[in-house]
């Protein structure tokens, strides 16, 4: 049976997980909110069914990733200011570079994704693979995509050897 501390320990622990995962999907705050209410509910309903905390955190991820989706097919889906909006949030903290985070928010979506979860969450290409559901070779390929796209989109603001 499921704890109310268990889900708070759950909910600091990985809390900004998935704001910042489902803020690189949703890309504004009220959406953003309402993917971490539902993947926590669904925390709730299914805490007895996973075995370690590392499980946890991968199942948070691949939760977040799922609602995204769902979400993202129930309605219109609306652009926001990023760079405004994230610059005022909460979810920003010392290392965060503004002209990085709207870059990286302005790729699409399968490039943004494992840009985050690569470098902000250091997970390797193969658990990223996994995480979704996709063949560790086109892990790769996306983020070398990824990296020209940030290449040549940041170009000017930093120099890149």
């Amino acid at each position: 049976m499921c704890t109310k501390e268990q889900i708070k320990r759950a909910m600091d622990e990985y809390g900004n997980v998935v704001l910042r995962l489902a803020y690189t999907y949703m890309r504004n705050l009220h959406d953003v909110e309402d993917v971490f209410q539902e993947v926590f509910i669904k925390l709730y309903e299914h805490m007895d069914r996973l075995q370690s905390e590392e499980h946890v955190k991968a199942w948070l991820i691949r939760v977040t990733v799922n609602v995204r989706k769902n979400k993202l097919k129930s309605f219109a889906y609306r652009k926001m200011d990023t760079y405004e909006e994230w610059s005022h949030s909460s979810l920003v903290d010392g290392r965060d570079n503004f002209d990085v985070i709207e870059a990286v928010t302005s790729l699409p979506m399968k490039y943004r994704e494992v840009i985050h979860l690569f470098y902000y969450e250091g997970y390797q290409t193969k658990e990223i693979a996994h995480l979704l559901k996709k063949r560790e070779s086109t892990v790769r390929s996306l983020l070398a995509r990824a990296r020209e796209m940030l290449k040549n989109k940041l170009k000017g603001e930093y120099d890149f050897a």
